[in-house]
């Protein structure tokens, strides 16, 4: 996409990418997130970044001259799974849940499932593991529960796992995005039309032919037709129409922040985080 100056690229996504092709992604940094992402943006090295969720929304908070622009989905899709031998919440009290990211939307989410069905979410353990890392990690027996979301979700189900806890039908909350360089927004207003419109064309074409996403959800994350068709349909229900950021969303992800002990005496506008 010509819209784009660069694609960052975390590492595990890095690793889909076989070595031999790589020189051949234009105007792509390979970057780890979490100790350059911020330095380079800050920079100006990079205007746009994938995703809006809390850790982006406090990052502009705490001064990063960033909003975000474009919502993927409008609520969480996420499932806390758990061995057989967990029967209910209560059973994971103090024990150990694996999930994708400490701070993140996943564990957020996961605390305000928590707080829906009367729980108190410090009563129980979150571990930050890789994305790939979560079956694995429950199947081993080093966590007890494990958020996850599609395909993950069907693929455990279908390997024994308990669906403990449906943390999306609980949880009202934008997953997915792209965050923007405020500069980028002021400066170039035509590139960032540009942008936003092709991944809403993509998205759209994602619905319109569901063959061809079903193929590429089963090829890409190898797992079962079956599995892919579920994802697609869950996909299909819970994606943005507009991808346009709304006032609710971006208000459920500041409670979130809120809910995680940060900026809690910060009263934020809309337009503080959000374009």
């Amino acid at each position: 996409n010509k819209g784009l100056d660069v694609i960052v690229w975390d590492d595990y996504f890095l690793s889909l990418v076989p070595c031999g092709l790589r020189s051949f992604i234009p105007e792509t940094r390979w970057l780890n997130k979490n100790s350059l992402l911020y330095k380079v943006i800050l920079s100006g090295d990079i205007n746009y970044v994938a995703g809006v969720g809390p850790n982006s929304v406090m990052a502009t908070l705490r001064g990063m001259p960033t909003r975000g622009i474009w919502f993927a989905s409008n609520k969480s899709i996420y499932s806390l799974m758990s061995k057989s031998d967990v029967q209910t919440l209560k059973d994971l009290r103090a024990k150990k849940i694996g999930v994708s990211g400490l701070g993140g939307t996943a564990e957020v989410s996961l605390k305000i499932a928590l707080e829906a069905v009367g729980e108190n979410p410090k009563n129980f353990v979150s571990i930050g593991l890789g994305g790939t890392q979560l079956l694995p990690a429950l199947s081993a027996g080093t966590v007890d529960a494990v958020q996850l979301n599609p395909p993950y979700i069907y693929f455990a189900k279908k390997n024994g796992f308990r669906e403990l806890l449906d943390i999306g039908s609980l949880v009202e909350m934008p997953i997915g995005g792209l965050t923007a360089l405020v500069t980028t927004i002021r400066n170039k207003p035509d590139e960032v039309r540009r942008v936003i419109r092709s991944i809403q064309q993509a998205k759209d074409l994602m619905i319109q032919q569901r063959t061809r996403s079903v193929d590429l959800i089963s090829n890409f994350l190898k797992v079962d037709r079956e599995s892919a068709e579920d994802t697609f349909v869950l996909y299909k229900n819970t994606v943005s129409e507009t991808g346009v950021p709304t006032t609710a969303g971006m208000d459920q992800i500041v409670k979130a922040i809120h809910m995680l002990g940060q900026l809690t005496d910060k009263k934020v506008a809309f337009s503080d985080v959000a374009d």
